[in-house]
This record gives structure tokens, C-alpha cells and sequence, in this order.
């Protein structure tokens, strides 16, 4: 059977097709390295950079010529406006909707054409998706002739997970169109886990040329050099894995997030942007107390690309863009599967190794040098919101802010602020003037030691703003502190100063909330008396 394949990407979702002997016949995509990264895959496929909203609106002439007939066609158009991580699911959703329609045109004038062939169709995006496509679209709603009815998410239409497939990651997305249902391969019990995939590919520093097998293809192997985009490390300054980590693990209400990766399990979503100071970067351990993000080819063995496939793409960046936006072929593979089956087919009995076009350029990342990124300062009016570090008792929580401040005329202004819980109809900030005889005898004079301290350690607002934009090599040089600093250190104090049972006994006091937790009232106080 032929398959056409639009918004084509780096080729993942024709990939599993072409591993289960189907004709690939036709593929687009309007990014210039996805073009080279199919074409350089695939070649002898007719590959065209292009934009399918103009495609689905060519007149019919022009159509056909550009798109041959086939019996299957699948696409995944551009989901970054659907997912749940694009501003927490508010991002403008019209160019995706666009998008999906322009796509299922092009199905209906494939489908309902005079003499179709066309057998099967499958869209795939994230599962947030299916709250924006339609059961069913006339002909009218599609722009085009006729009195048809395109249904959309009947039989098989729902949502599957990658790693159910054999990818060793868990992606979930949703499926709809017409095709047969995917049988799973895998069940929780024998998942393929991430560290499976780091002891296969081994130490990207390894010297030697021993053979690698494929974790996602065992009678793929390779050896250990000509392996690409693998034999370098992108290694983590302190200051960048120490802020992933606090927004993996103390990201107030938000769940944690294991850090480094959970390697037992199947990887987390492979992203676009292998980002390295993020509540989603994916960051691995690395020997001592250091830490590096994925290379390239990790992650593109997490999506069960194979290890002879080549990205092409002039940087790492764009690289980890082209596996981060792929559909795991291991998945493809499990809907081209269903379909030969359905047809009483037969499938290839071996991976077909894959035959690079040697006209496309390539840029192997292999031996490149990733120094340590350095810190930079951040600039004059940078904001600043966070609480005492994993210090959240009854859901509340102290947090120090310059968000009062008047940022334009750089006059600055440091406030200390009890905050309960979150969302909008339970969220509460309350500042009460809370006098230390609240809080019991015993602890004063610890208390009052903690302050002197500390005292000196911050001057007025305004340079305390200053030590907050500088590097930590040039605060280190000055007398000053900053802010996560001292957060650290008033966390550091109670722990200390409190057994862990004593933190959550609760005092009263006269103003709102009227009680709080022992800990919670003796940070307020704490950090309102350094910034009063």
C-alpha cells in the first residue's frame, strides 16, 4: 500500500510505515530541516517543502498533480497550541484549528473524489486535541462541493500511549480517522525503561568501537563510532540544574518531579527544547554530583528512532526540535501493523537498514566541545516570587517578593507575604503583624542570633535588588546575600531550630489566618523583620 504523509516532520510517523513495508509516496512539511531530515532518511520519496493550507486549497488540477493517490495517508499537524505545557493549556488554539481542517479537507478530496483508493486516514496530536475536532464535517464546512459527511473519530479514534508500543517513553497522544485499532506490545509489567536505553548506547565519552544493538530494534547493530549525535556531553552548570531542580521539587502546589530522571521507567515526554532550567528539562546524572541533558541520540532512542536514522539539522538545538516533534515510529509501526493484518498481509521479517541519500549535507555532533554554560547577570528590573525552599505545612507557605515594586522609575520594594493554597477560589495572601511573644519563649533568642546575622547581610531594597541581578561569583565578592540565599538559610535555621513534629503545631494569632503552623509563623516573622 502507498502512503502520503503531511506536516512530515522528521519522518517518525511515515518511519513505522516504511519498517512495515508500505510505499511511501509522497510527504511535506514547510520546515526546511525536516524536508533534508525526510529526504536524507528516505530517499527516492517525493518530499516537498510546502504549507498544506495552501495545498488543501490548490484548484484540482494543481492538486492532483502535487498529491499522488494512496491508500493511506496520516499527518500530525503542529500541536504546540493544544498542549497542556503551552501556557498551561491558554495558548490562542485558531492556527491549529486551521491547521487540522486544512488537513481533513485534503482527506475529503482524497476521500470522496470519483475513483478513490483511498482506504485509510490517521491524524495524530495531543490528547487535548479532541476537544477542537469535530465527529463530523460537511462538505461545506470543509469549503468544498458536495453533500458528503467526513466522520472523524469513529472505530479506533482515542487516546494511546507510546510506551504500550515499545517506545521507552511515555507519550501519550490522541489518534483519530479511520484504521484499524493498534495492538499494544507491551503492558506495565515489561515496559522499556530509559536506563535500558542509556546501557545500550553506553558512556557517550566511550572510546572504543564495539558494536552497539539497538535496545528498540535487536537485529540492529551498530558500531559504537559510527553511532551520530551521541558521542558528546552537554554538561550542567550548578546554577542551571540547581534551579531545575527547585522547580522539579518545590514548584509549590505542583507535584514533584524526580531529579535527575527516574530511569526504572520509561522517559518522560521527549520535548521540542531540551531546555536545562526548567520544571520539564530532562536531566540525567553524570558521575559525581554532576549532572548533563540527553544527547541527541538518547533521546531519539526514547522516541524508538532507530540508530542508524540521521537528523539533519546544523545544531543540537534543532536536532533535539526534530525528535521532540516526532511521532515514535514505534508507534507508526503498530497502526501499519494493524492495517497489514487487517489485509491478511505479511510483514518484513528484519529491520530494512536504512540507505542515507548522499546529497544532503550533514552535521554530526560527535566530538564537538559543550563548554559549561556560564552564568550571566540578570538584568536591572528582574522579578522575583518564590517561598521559604520545601517549606509547605497546611498549605501554607512564606514567600518573599519584589512584585510591589516600582519597576519603572527602579525604585524597589521587598515584601514578605503568607500565602494558603491555590486557584481562584481558594488562593488567600495575608501580611499580619505578627509580634514575637506569638511565638514561644523558648525559641527567642535563637531567633534573635538568626537575625543579627543576617542582618548585615542585607542592605536597603534597592541593593538588595542589585545582589539579586548579579552572578553568584559576584556576590560572593561582595558582604551581601540574595534572595534564594536567604530563603535557604531561614530554611536551614528552622530545621534546625524545630524537630520536625513541632513544625506543624499551631499557634494563634490576633489577625487573619488566626492560627498558622509553628514554622510558618516563625519564618513570616523572621523575614519581615530583615525586610521591614
Amino acid at each position: 500500500m502507498r502512503v502520503a504523509d503531511f506536516f512530515c516532520g522528521a519522518g517518525g510517523f511515515s518511519e513505522g510505515f516504511r519498517q512495515a513495508g508500505f510505499d511511501i509516496v509522497f510527504a511535506v512539511d514547510r520546515w526546511a530541516p525536516a524536508v533534508n531530515t525526510y529526504s536524507g532518511n528516505k530517499p527516492g520519496v517525493k518530499v516537498v517543502q510546502d504549507d498544506v493550507i495552501r495545498i488543501s486549497q490548490l484548484p484540482d488540477d494543481e492538486f492532483e498533480t502535487l498529491v499522488p493517490d494512496s491508500e493511506v495517508i496520516i499527518g500530525s499537524p503542529p500541536c504546540q497550541s493544544f498542549s497542556h505545557s503551552n501556557k498551561s493549556g491558554n495558548a490562542d488554539k485558531s492556527v491549529g484549528i486551521q491547521l487540522i481542517e486544512a488537513y481533513l479537507k485534503i482527506i475529503a478530496r482524497k476521500k470522496f473524489k470519483q475513483g478513490s483508493i483511498l482506504r485509510y486516514w490517521v491524524l495524530e496530536n495531543v490528547p487535548a486535541v479532541r476537544d477542537y475536532i469535530k465527529e463530523e464535517y460537511t462538505a461545506a464546512e470543509l469549503g468544498l462541493d458536495g453533500d458528503f459527511v467526513l466522520r472523524t473519530q469513529d472505530g479506533a479514534s482515542g487516546k494511546y500511549n507510546a510506551k504500550y508500543f515499545g517506545a521507552p517513553t511515555n507519550r501519550e497522544r490522541y489518534l483519530c480517522g479511520e484504521f484499524p485499532i493498534p495492538i499494544a506490545t507491551h503492558d506495565d509489567n515489561n515496559l522499556v525503561t530509559l536506563q535500558m536505553v542509556l546501557d545500550s548506547l553506553g558512556d557517550p565519552l566511550c572510546e572504543n568501537n564495539a558494536l552497539v544493538t539497538d535496545i528498540n530494534y535487536p537485529d540492529l547493530s551498530i558500531e559504537r563510532q559510527q553511532i551520530t549525535d551521541h558521542h558528546y556531553v552537554y554538561e550542567l552548570a550548578d546554577f542551571e540544574y540547581k534551579t531545575a531542580k527547585r522547580l522539579k521539587q518545590d514548584k509549590g502546589y505542583m507535584g514533584k518531579m524526580a531529579f535527575p530522571e527516574n530511569t526504572s521507567r520509561p522517559s518522560r515526554t521527549v520535548m521540542a527544547t531540551m531546555s536545562a532550567s526548567s520544571r520539564e528539562a530532562m536531566i540525567l546524572g553524570y558521575k559525581k554530583d554532576r549532572y548533563r541533558l540527553p544527547t541527541v541520540r538518547e533521546a531519539a532512542s526514547m522516541m524508538s528512532f532507530p540508530i542508524d536514522y540521521w537528523f539533519y539539522g546544523d545544531s543540537k538545538a534543532t536536532k533535539h526540535t526534530l525528535v521532540g516533534n516526532a511521532v515514535p515510529p514505534k508507534m507508526s509501526y503498530a497502526i501499519a501493523r494493524a492495517i497489514v493484518e487487517e489485509n491478511y498481509g505479511t510483514l518484513p521479517t528484519a529491520y530494512p537498514r536504512i540507505k542515507h541519500s548522499e546529497e544532503i549535507k550533514f552535521v554530526n555532533l560527535n566530538g564537538i566541545h559543550f563548554p559549561i554554560k556560564e552564568e550571566t547577570p540578570r538584568r536591572a528590573t528582574a522579578k522575583f516570587k518564590y517561598h521559604i525552599p520545601y517549606l509547605i505545612i497546611n498549605a501554607y507557605r512564606v514567600e518573599l517578593t519584589n512584585y510591589h515594586s516600582d519597576f519603572d522609575n527602579l525604585n524597589f520594594k521587598w515584601d514578605v507575604e503568607i500565602h494558603y493554597s491555590q486557584g481562584k477560589d481558594k488562593a488567600k495572601m495575608y501580611c499580619p503583624i505578627l509580634p514575637i511573644f506569638c511565638i514561644p519563649e523558648e525559641y527567642h533568642s535563637n531567633m534573635q542570633r538568626f537575625l543579627e546575622e543576617n542582618r548585615k547581610m542585607i542592605p536597603d531594597a534597592d541593593t538588595f535588588q542589585s545582589a539579586y541581578c548579579m552572578t553568584t561569583k559576584e556576590r560572593n565578592k561582595t558582604p551581601w546575600t540574595g534572595p534564594y540565599e536567604i530563603l535557604e538559610s531561614t530554611k536551614a535555621f528552622i530545621e534546625k531550630l524545630l524537630p520536625e513534629d513541632s513544625q506543624r503545631e499551631l499557634i494563634i494569632i490576633d489577625q487573619e489566618p488566626h492560627s498558622l503552623p509553628l514554622a510558618i509563623a516563625i519564618g513570616y516573622y523572621l523575614l519581615s523583620n530583615l525586610f521591614a
